[in-house]
């Protein structure tokens, strides 16, 4: 595997070693392998960890397929996947409702994972699993293309710096926006399900935004501050407001679960590149 990366024009000054360590998130002993077989490239020429580099120049990455560690996915429909954004480096597709994001065990299929396997072998990449979406929700979701930026996004998902943005209808009229901070546990009775925990659970934090009154529903938007498990539908259902066709969080019939994620947004780790991938047309 070989990746090249030209810095911004405005990237500071920096050293090989602090860059690979500090900024790309490289493992130990990945970085090693790099230094000990001078496979580190600088404008085309090889170059040792104490070199300066700065904006503007090509850093070129050799690879040896030992170095990562991967998981065959059987393949499965490439014709299914419906990209928003691509490179080099990661993908952002929009994933139908009803459709799990990865196969619990390697021989499972009929996945999103699997199809974007197949989507991605004629181009010799792989798919890595940066966040998910529940089985229910449809919408943007990203994925990372190789597992060298597989930290780097992993990272900004934790350190929210990954802006997602989703769709509801819930029943009931919701009258004004609102932040939701209760926390959120696992429930004790069912291990599908979560619960608000104010006691033991994690700090959860969800902003709603109404968007239109329907005669029993609310349309609503939801920014995520935290990631916990079912956040947005737990903290709905908490204020009596669950999600049409919820078929954890409330028992009345619909076609689907009426979560969508339809804006994701980053800064590309390696362009500075502002992405926004909207996952159009979305619920309404």
């Amino acid at each position: 595997m070989e990746i090249t990366i030209t810095l911004p024009a405005d990237h500071s000054a920096t050293t090989i070693q602090e860059l690979l360590e500090r900024e790309w998130l490289v493992p130990k002993k990945v970085r090693h392998f790099l230094r000990t077989r001078r496979n580190v490239w600088v404008n085309a020429q090889p170059a040792p960890f104490h070199s300066e580099i700065r904006g503007g120049d090509t850093i070129t990455l050799h690879f040896e397929e030992s170095d990562y560690s991967h998981q065959e996915i059987i393949f499965g429909d490439p014709k299914k996947i419906h990209t928003l954004y691509e490179d080099d480096q990661l993908v952002i597709v929009n994933k139908p409702a009803g459709l799990k994001t990865h196969p619990n065990n390697a021989k499972e299929t009929g996945t999103l994972l699997n199809d974007l396997a197949a989507y991605l072998a004629p181009k010799d990449e792989k798919p890595y699993v940066v966040h998910r979406l529940d089985q229910e929700t449809s919408g943007a979701i990203l994925f990372a293309k190789n597992p060298f930026i597989l930290p780097i996004l992993s990272q900004l998902v934790e350190q929210k710096k990954i802006y997602r943005r989703y769709q509801a209808i819930v029943w009931g009229k919701l009258t004004k926006d609102i932040t939701i901070t209760k926390k959120i546990g696992r429930d004790r009775h069912n291990r599908r399900k979560q619960v608000i925990d104010e006691r033991n659970g994690k700090t959860a934090t969800t902003r709603v935004t109404v968007a239109k009154n329907l005669p029993t529903q609310t349309q609503i938007y939801c920014v995520l501050a935290t990631g916990r498990t079912h956040q947005i539908r737990v903290h709905l259902e908490s204020l009596g407001h669950p999600i049409v066709g919820d078929p954890l969080y409330q028992s009345r019939p619909a076609q689907r679960m009426m979560l969508h994620a339809i804006e994701l947004h980053l800064t590309h780790p390696f362009t500075q590149e502002t992405i926004i991938a909207r996952a159009t047309p979305g619920l309404w």
